[in-house]
């Protein structure tokens, strides 16, 4: 075990390997919570459509219920001006039996109502079954809401485990151990601002929408990931990316999985600074591609904004697709 085998070691050099080792460990970890925590953004953006369309749903059983009403008093007049005038026949006891559908069954026999109070008792029934089936609807939503509301919580509880355990590796460590290992990180956190900076001082090679958002992005370089992060201090990826085509004019989900829908698909021989670029099945991480085989990203739990190099994979995640927005 690489934790043990640490602790018992005095060769400075095999201590700095080990230390390397930890620390990609816990990046990997770090980068598996961030993956974690951007399906719980995709759960979140499914939670607030689903609730959406329930509340619209709502508000249609709302109304169709008091069409309803208003339906059953029009219809409760006729019955009572028919018993004013001959009594109420078989055919009204229909009507207001448990099974009004018995009295449509007749209807065509029966000419104790006018053709008017006939349609009158159409729209009845068209109403009701109307609001039955939007009864029928409104369940299904409530259930899809919760179901969405579990699995929000289901994937932020994930992510939350992953940093734990990246923590209980660090809590092994002797505290020299983890002032070392704080210091590797320091110099490589370092080492990317310097270079990603470098970078983007050199200008960037794209115009329209990519190119706004891109740029903007670039502003970013150095700030913090964070878990839900959208600006303007802490970032993860789909937030930055959400908030960079925004100052393009363009409102895009903060959620990687749901931006993935959004403007033309664009192989990977032909992807261009701007466009965005998208890895993992389900997909977890997204950036911008900034050209030269390099992409502006909020990477995971622990890094920060910055420029890095692009390939078919991102930590353990496979390229799976590029957009132009």
């Amino acid at each position: 075990m690489v934790i043990a085998s640490l602790v018992g070691m005095t060769s400075p050099a095999h201590a700095a390997q080990s230390l390397a080792d930890v620390q990609a460990q816990v990046e990997r970890l770090q980068i598996e919570a961030s993956a974690a925590a951007e399906a719980g953004q995709q759960a979140q953006v499914e939670l607030a459509r689903l609730t959406r369309s329930l509340n619209s749903v709502k508000q249609q059983d709302a109304v169709q219920a008091a069409t309803m009403g208003d339906l059953k008093k029009s219809l409760g007049k006729i019955a009572l001006e028919q018993y004013k005038n001959n009594g109420l026949s078989q055919s009204m006891s229909l009507l207001f039996s448990s099974d009004p559908t018995l009295y449509l069954q007749a209807a065509g026999s029966l000419s104790v109502i006018t053709q008017k109070k006939a349609l009158q008792l159409s729209r009845y029934m068209t109403a009701e079954q109307r609001l039955r089936a939007t009864s029928l609807t409104l369940n299904d939503q409530v259930a899809q809401v919760a179901a969405a509301k579990a699995r929000y919580v289901e994937r932020e509880a994930a992510a939350q485990a992953k940093l734990a355990s990246a923590k209980a590796l660090l809590s092994k460590l002797t505290v020299a151990e983890r002032a070392r290992l704080a210091k590797l990180q320091a110099a490589k956190d370092s080492a990317f601002n310097s270079s990603s900076l470098a970078l983007a001082k050199k200008g960037v090679a794209a115009s329209g929408r990519g190119g706004i958002a891109l740029r903007f992005a670039l502003k970013q370089i150095g700030k913090k990931y964070y878990f839900g992060g959208a600006g303007m201090t802490y970032w993860d990826c789909s937030g930055l990316t959400m908030r960079a085509f925004g100052s393009a004019g363009v409102s895009l989900p903060h959620s990687a999985s749901a931006q993935s829908g959004y403007g033309k698909s664009i192989s990977l021989g032909s992807i261009k600074p701007g466009d965005l670029v998208f890895f993992g099945r389900p997909i977890s991480h997204v950036g911008i591609y900034f050209g030269g085989g390099k992409m502006v990203d909020a990477p995971h739990a622990g890094a920060r904004v910055r420029v890095e190099s692009f390939s078919s994979r991102f930590g353990g995640e496979k390229f799976v697709a590029a957009r132009r927005i």
